[in-house]
């Protein structure tokens, strides 16, 4: 019975100092531990264009200072700062969370990691969400946003086109700039504003007088507008322009191809 009893003594001091070793024994969480109030907000329905602002609330529940190593989002429209970057065993921290639902429409979803030294989830993921209701408004979009006009003879002008839509429910205004551009519907020079109903399109041509250089030209068309989402839209336009002699050279060159 006695040696029994010594057995059993001597399991239970094992077990004592594997429990004392590994830190296990205490009632507190081994190592640094983050703990969340909550790890997921929905905003519900909001309006577009509405900046939101959640505040997620942590606590260090474990024995050793939990280190913030970096927050990042999953997109530039949601923003994270965090209140402090090393928490105490038992202390709190916050992380404010910062969304802008402008150019969002419909259920969006967008996420926040925290990465820490804690070793059991070293990257914890935050979630805000919300229905994002539009207002009716005018929606721009172009068929293209860069041309190439190729080669072409110095002392003619750079063509290219591109197609104005409305894909919105209210109509839709746009003015095009360039220091020297001319602008043309059906042949016809455009008067800004352009006006365009919901639905509808627009076909724009765009004429750069003759350059004088020649080589490779890049131009750019600023197309703004009031829709609220793309106020402004860059066009590149580009080409390459040869004299008389060159274009001469090429012929003389590739003859017996073009034949």
């Amino acid at each position: 019975m006695r040696k029994e009893i010594k057995v059993r003594y001597s399991i239970l001091g094992l077990v004592l100092v594997f429990s004392l070793c590994t830190g296990n024994f205490a009632s507190g969480e081994a190592g640094a531990k983050i703990k969340f109030k909550e790890v997921s907000i929905d905003f519900g329905k909001i309006k577009q264009g509405e900046v939101l602002t959640h505040v997620f609330v942590f606590q260090n529940v474990g024995e050793e200072t939990l280190k913030i190593k970096r927050v990042q989002s999953s997109c530039g429209c949601t923003a994270a700062l965090i209140t402090k970057k090393e928490v105490a065993p038992g202390e709190k921290g916050e992380v404010k969370v910062t969304f802008n639902s402008r150019g969002f429409r419909g259920k969006v979803n967008k996420y926040i990691y925290v990465e820490t030294n804690d070793p059991d989830q070293s990257s914890k993921r935050l979630s805000v969400s919300a229905n994002v209701e539009v207002p009716p408004q005018p929606r721009i979009s172009l068929d293209r946003y860069s041309g190439d006009a190729g080669l072409f003879l110095e002392g003619e002008e750079m063509k290219t086109k591109t197609v104005i839509s409305n894909k919105g429910q209210l109509e839709l205004i746009v003015h095009c700039s360039h220091k020297d551009a001319s602008f043309f519907s059906k042949g016809k020079e455009i008067s800004f504003p352009l006006k365009i109903p919901a639905g509808e399109s627009r076909e724009v041509e765009i004429r750069i007088p003759p350059r004088k250089r020649k080589g490779v030209i890049r131009e750019y068309i600023m197309i703004k507008s009031n829709d609220p989402n793309r106020e402004s839209l860059s066009f590149f336009h580009s080409g390459y322009i040869i004299t008389r002699d060159q274009l001469k050279k090429l012929f003389a060159k590739y003859k017996d191809v073009l034949d």
